[in-house]
């Protein structure tokens, strides 16, 4: 498998100063480098794993896949040439920005950036210290977490994923939206979290529906519930617990309109033993919409 995980996320976001809040009084990250535009937000001692970019779009703007090694990312680069997908190499201000020491630039076929990278920056000197208190990220060999992306033409975006970065599909729930719609979400992984991506077959007005940072504890989701009246957040959904990966979460709104989850305890993906299965619900429990 050639990725490794998502090893950060870039939102491209209008109102800056409510999203630097948002971080690090609700979801508990902590500041780390800004400059030309963009500010990194720490979950570990990676020198960042969340970017927000200053802009209009109010999206996800780009995705950071990690691979190992330089020989890694030689090996992704040729399996572009192969499948005749367009990359450019990141220039050295780039690398900066991004705290990396290699990386590639190309975009998927709806027009979403991605970057290939390896040679993450870790700041073990400066430890991770949550301002909201949290106790840890779970991220590590997981990486940053899972972005959901909504896209009308699923064929082109699976191909890509899948056949050009290595992502393997770990299962579906099909999702009964009204009485003549429904869609199908599949979930890839490409480590041993459950899924790093989720695509869902339908068109929308914003490219991500949500992206989720998982917690250490039970407590730490807990309190994160408790934060939200405090911080001003509007909470989507209850707390529940997801079919596929089980994972117990709740959902709520960001300064940009689109979701996060915020979750706790999914179950690990193993693919000598894994075997793809469909769900026809999302959740076991819980997850109801919270009226406003």
């Amino acid at each position: 498998m050639s990725i490794a995980s998502l090893g950060y996320i870039g939102f491209e976001v209008s109102d800056i100063g409510t999203w630097q809040s948002y971080m690090e009084n609700f979801l508990g990250l902590m500041r780390g480098a800004e400059g030309n535009g963009c500010e990194a937000y720490r979950m570990d001692d990676r020198a960042a794993r969340i970017f927000l970019l200053h802009g209009e779009r109010d999206d996800v703007a780009v995705l950071g896949l990690e691979v190992q090694t330089a020989t890694a990312l030689e090996t992704v680069k040729a399996n572009l040439e192969k499948k005749k997908i367009a990359y450019t190499q990141g220039d050295a201000a780039l690398k900066i920005r991004r705290h990396v020491v290699d990386l590639i630039c190309l975009q998927d076929p709806a027009g979403l950036d991605v970057e290939i990278y390896y040679g993450a920056t870790e700041l073990t000197n400066q430890p991770f210290n949550s301002p909201a208190g949290v106790s840890r990220f779970c991220t590590g060999d997981q990486g940053a977490g899972h972005v959901v992306l909504a896209s009308p033409d699923m064929d082109r975006i699976r191909v890509f994923y899948v056949e050009a970065l290595g992502f393997s599909l770990s299962d579906t729930i099909g999702m009964k939206l009204g009485p003549d719609f429904s869609i199908t979400l599949e979930f890839y992984h490409c480590n041993q979290r459950h899924h790093t991506l989720a695509l869902a077959g339908m068109p929308a007005s914003r490219r991500l529906h949500h992206f989720m940072v998982e917690m250490a504890t039970l407590d730490d989701v807990g309190f994160a519930l408790d934060r939200i009246g405090a911080c001003g957040v509007r909470q989507k959904t209850t707390l529940g617990k997801h079919t596929n990966d089980q994972m117990i979460s709740f959902y709520a709104e960001t300064p940009s309109g689109f979701d996060v989850e915020v979750g706790y305890a999914g179950i690990p993906v193993h693919d000598e033993s894994w075997r793809v299965t469909h769900h026809e619900a999302a959740s076991m429990w819980g997850h109801k919409p919270v009226s406003t």
